[in-house]
């Protein structure tokens, strides 16, 4: 009788292994597929800074947001890197199609060369399946010359009905910021005045 209340339970527990072994592992990333090289090369070179992200979905799962206080934690549905860099390479990848330059962050640059600097602070990060992927962010553009603009964006874009759209929504929405950011760099490495983008 204990004999057989053993392998019950050793039974019971292989196929609980099992079960947990065979749930599928799904990986998103926020960096867009790539872009045509842009046909004229800018004279400026941008380094993108790390980016903040908020403590609540710094986290490797994605984090969905539940009616006006609950979140869930999708274990099963994954970043393929932190957010944080998620978003700073997908900024990086971003503005450099837009501005037909490069990111040389971290790398060695001459000191004579014009780096235009990003800074972006994640200050929302929001996720509603079947609502929207909602990003608010305070960001500044920081030339070698002095110039500087510290401005503020707020996008919500669509978010379709899966992760998979969920996903492609925030990438929609940080390729509307990198417009913005874009528009202020462009104007920062001229030594023109920038305009932040209208609330």
């Amino acid at each position: 009788m204990i004999h057989s209340l053993r392998l019950a339970g050793v039974a019971l527990l292989v196929a609980g292994i099992g079960a947990c072994a065979s749930a599928p592992m799904h990986f998103h990333t926020l960096i867009p597929p790539p872009a045509p090289l842009p046909a004229a090369t800018a004279p400026f070179v941008i380094d993108v800074l790390p980016v903040g992200v908020p403590p609540q979905v710094d986290q490797p799962a994605l984090v969905l947001r539940q009616g006006a206080s609950g979140v869930a934690v999708l274990d099963g549905e994954r970043w393929a890197s932190p957010l944080g860099d998620e978003i700073r390479g997908a900024l990086s990848a971003d503005l450099a199609a837009r501005l037909g330059t490069h990111d040389v962050h971290g790398l060695p640059r001459g000191k004579d060369a014009k780096v235009v600097r990003v800074q972006l602070d994640v200050r929302r990060f929001d996720s509603v399946v079947g609502g929207d992927a909602t990003l608010e962010a305070a960001w500044s553009v920081r030339g070698t010359g002095g110039g500087a603009a510290s401005c503020a964006s707020r996008v919500a874009e669509p978010a379709g009905s899966s992760y998979d759209s969920l996903v492609e929504a925030h990438q929609r929405g940080l390729g509307k910021v990198a417009d913005q950011v874009a528009a202020a760099v462009r104007a920062i490495a001229a030594g023109q005045a920038a305009n932040c983008p209208s609330p």
